[in-house]
């Protein structure tokens, strides 16, 4: 039995999310038929994060356990051969026999793409948020570097059966860039909560608009209290950009 990794990347905006669901399609789903079609079996997909529907991916991880023998590389093409064009397997790895794509991962970061211009851009429509107001990066960047550090994140997430246990969560960068029109918030922490980064960036945006200073996110964190925070930000300009691993977790 082998234990093995695959690395994906995926346009979401035509998917439920990644987890299978009864009436919708998902990442899930259509990778799990893509392996079966190439293995002839159907295995137990573990991901290593659940994702909103319209999110995207730059670097999604899935790890699973078959019998078969192909070798990774031959794998990677037979299963891309099977895939819908807006999901691409990027690379597979043999890993140890306990390793598991989500209870194995120490962290995650996340982008969210805001389109700052007066004009939407026709190419990024379900890949950005389009906001036309002014951006003041700088301000911005100033609220997020409040984010950063060990706190109970209650404020920022929403609360159902699914979030049990601690909500604190260790941030270890949050910074928000501008290249031209095209702002960019960055979030890196070991672990995130149900909608936590759209509403860290819907913070953000009630900074911008000056319904909430840049000093009140302390305050906000302290309240443990989601009606004090910002919007819960459109899933479309989300991007889980990057997934990362204990280097030594992935040696078979």
């Amino acid at each position: 039995m082998r234990n093995l990794l695959l690395t994906l990347c995926f346009d979401g905006a035509a998917y439920h999310g990644w987890q299978v669901q009864p009436n919708a399609l998902t990442v899930q789903e259509v990778l799990q038929n893509a392996l079966k079609s190439v293995l002839q079996e159907e295995p137990d997909l573990k991901g290593c994060s659940r994702t909103d529907a319209g999110v995207h991916a730059h670097m999604f991880c899935v790890s699973f356990h078959t019998q078969r023998q192909i070798p990774c590389e031959r794998l990677v093409n037979a299963v891309n051969h099977f895939l819908p064009p807006d999901v691409a397997v990027q690379n597979c790895r043999e890993v140890p026999e306990a390793f598991h794509a989500r209870y194995s991962c120490r962290g995650k970061q996340y982008i969210y793409q805001i389109w700052n211009a007066s004009v939407r851009e026709p190419f990024l429509r379900s890949r950005a948020l389009h906001y036309w107001y002014s951006l003041d990066a700088d301000k911005l960047n100033e609220a997020a570097a409040h984010y950063v550090g060990s706190h109970d994140f209650t404020s920022f997430c929403t609360q159902d059966k699914r979030e049990i246990g601690s909500f604190v969560r260790t941030v270890t960068q949050a910074q928000v860039k501008r290249e031209g029109s095209l702002v960019t918030f960055s979030v890196a922490a070991d672990g995130f909560l149900y909608n936590m980064v759209r509403i860290l960036t819907g913070t953000l945006l009630y900074v911008a608009q000056g319904k909430i200073a840049p000093q009140q996110i302390p305050e906000i964190l302290a309240a443990k209290d989601r009606s004090l925070a910002g919007p819960t930000a459109p899933p479309q300009g989300l991007y889980l950009n990057r997934v990362f691993y204990e280097e030594a977790e992935l040696h078979a």
